[in-house]
């Protein structure tokens, strides 16, 4: 506690170094590309909130309407501003920064604004309910159009690039006439402590940071390659049995951990290992004697049942090869184990790069947590007979830093499973900080049944059937838009569909915490 303490003091007393190091759009993207920021508590220390299109009739989970699904044209609030009729999505002070911006309808004519520091003129202004068409430079890393994106009607996309204020931030929209066909949102944004020094976003900082956001567009679809192996480990591991490979000594982080399956053949030659088995080999990590890596190797990777391809920013899953690149401390010890759970021995082969770290106050360890439910009843979302279920991922007690989570659904019938809304809560709250408007909103996409995609955070590597019926996989990992924790840590998804059945739930939940 004592350690805590005096980090919160140095939090409270840094006004000083915050200005002589302020934030701005470049520091933000250069964090946004650094594996090694997001394995230390957070400095300056931030909160993270979203503001959505949430059914506004979801109060409490103790009163009618929790589960309440229409996510769309809800606002804050509506305003009349120079003849126009805003309607508000964000109003937030500053100090902060909009670090992911998601958004999607069927009816896109209208006008977005977004004003800065109370500005009476907005900084940047959308012909449409689309962040593709607000003149904005970034490629698709930065500024994702969904799976389902065409310029004119459906389809919407996700803003990364980040965007500083040093007093308030607002958005807002102005529909064009007065239909209203569904405008979805969230908006993740951070607020720093009092005293913090942020560079306001301004158009012209697009120029001057040009070269800043083409390296950073291009490092997300490029990650670092994995250095040179520094521990190793392999053999054919029998049903049953396990195979383990210590770390040297600490402080060090792991840089990369790279893992190689395959099936013996009776020739010596190694086979592809059958896509059951990154779900019955299991990764164990112990770091200075505690287990905080505990799952299946399809779903440590985000790929869940079956061994499909990953291709982001933290993973990649590429034939029989997964290449993890989470930066993961550890002041004295570190042990790797992969244990055979199928009924079949399997070759592994466990290569890890080490890099040296500085243990100090801010260091955290990795956690991955894997938890798994069949025949969960995902309710019809419309029946207000039967009772609804939030699944939740993960409750956590201590202090950290959530990462982001993988979604393995074996789905039971032939129609959508996902009309549900994730909830975050954060250090005890009774009403999440981040309430979503569905699933796969949250996975950075819209309109569901969804299509398979990858990009850096977010990817749907699995879709067995057009229906979504049968194995569907969603990942999403966080970076700007990590959520610090300071005691407690919970995450749900509501279970709704869109006809009422079961399904086979397989959830991994990424997080850093201290020790």
């Amino acid at each position: 506690m004592e350690s805590r303490a005096l980090r919160l003091l140095l939090t409270a007393l840094l006004p000083c170094a915050a200005a002589a190091q302020p934030v701005t759009l470049r520091s933000l993207l250069r964090d946004m590309t650094s594996f090694v920021t997001v394995a230390r508590y957070p400095l300056p220390a931030y909160t993270l909130r979203q503001s959505s299109s949430y059914d506004r009739r979801s109060v409490s989970p103790a009163q009618p309407g929790w589960f309440a699904n229409a996510d769309f044209d809800q606002f804050i609030r509506t305003e009349t501003h120079h003849g126009h009729t805003e309607h508000v999505m964000l109003d937030a002070d500053g100090p902060g920064a909009i670090v992911r911006f998601w958004l999607t309808t069927a009816e896109k004519p209208g006008t977005l604004r977004i004003y800065f520091d109370n500005a009476d003129t907005p900084a940047i202004i959308a012909p449409a309910f689309d962040l593709m068409q607000a003149g904005l430079p970034p490629g698709p890393a930065l500024l994702n159009p969904h799976s389902s994106y065409t310029p004119d009607h459906n389809g919407g996309n996700t803003l990364y690039l980040p965007l500083p204020y040093q007093r308030h931030c607002k958005v807002t929209w102005e529909y064009k006439d007065a239909r209203r066909d569904g405008h979805y949102y969230q908006v993740n944004y951070r607020t720093y402590p009092a005293g913090t020094a942020v560079e306001t976003f301004q158009p012209q900082l697009l120029k001057k940071y040009r070269s800043a956001i083409a390296a950073a567009e291009y490092r997300l679809w490029h990650p670092n390659q994995p250095r040179a192996a520094t521990a190793t480990a392999r053999g054919l591991v029998r049903p049953g049995d396990s195979i383990r490979f210590p770390m040297p000594p600490g402080p060090h982080a792991i840089r990369t951990l790279t893992a190689r399956i395959s099936s013996p053949t009776t020739d010596g030659y190694a086979a592809p290992a059958p896509p059951a088995a990154w779900r019955s080999v299991w990764l164990t990590i112990r770091f200075d004697g505690n287990t905080t890596v505990n799952c299946p190797l399809g779903d440590f990777i985000g790929s869940g049942e079956g061994g499909r391809p990953i291709d982001g920013w933290y993973r990649t899953l590429k034939g029989d090869t997964l290449t993890s690149r989470w930066v993961m401390p550890y002041a004295k010890s570190a042990v790797v184990t992969f244990t055979n759970r199928s009924a079949s021995s399997i070759a592994i082969a466990g290569e890890a790069s080490l890099m040296p770290w500085r243990w100090d106050d801010r260091s955290m360890y990795f956690h991955a947590l894997f938890k798994y439910d069949p025949n969960v009843y995902d309710r019809k979302w419309d029946d207000t007979t039967q009772t609804a279920l939030d699944w939740n991922f993960a409750t956590i007690k201590g202090e950290g830093v959530y990462m982001g989570n993988t979604l393995a659904v074996d789905n039971h019938m032939d129609a959508w499973y996902g009309e549900g809304d994730a909830k975050a809560y954060v250090d005890g709250e009774k009403f999440p900080s981040e309430f979503g408007t569905g699933l796969e909103d949250y996975y950075n996409t819209s309109w569901a049944p969804v299509k398979l995609y990858q990009t850096p955070f977010a990817n749907a590597p699995r879709a067995d059937d057009p229906s979504s019926k049968g194995e569907n996989t969603f990942t999403r990992v966080l970076d700007l838009d990590a959520i610090p924790f300071t005691r407690a840590f919970s995450f749900d998804l509501e279970m709704l569909s869109w006809k009422g059945g079961t399904v086979d739930v397989g959830g991994t939940t990424y997080w850093y915490a201290r020790p």
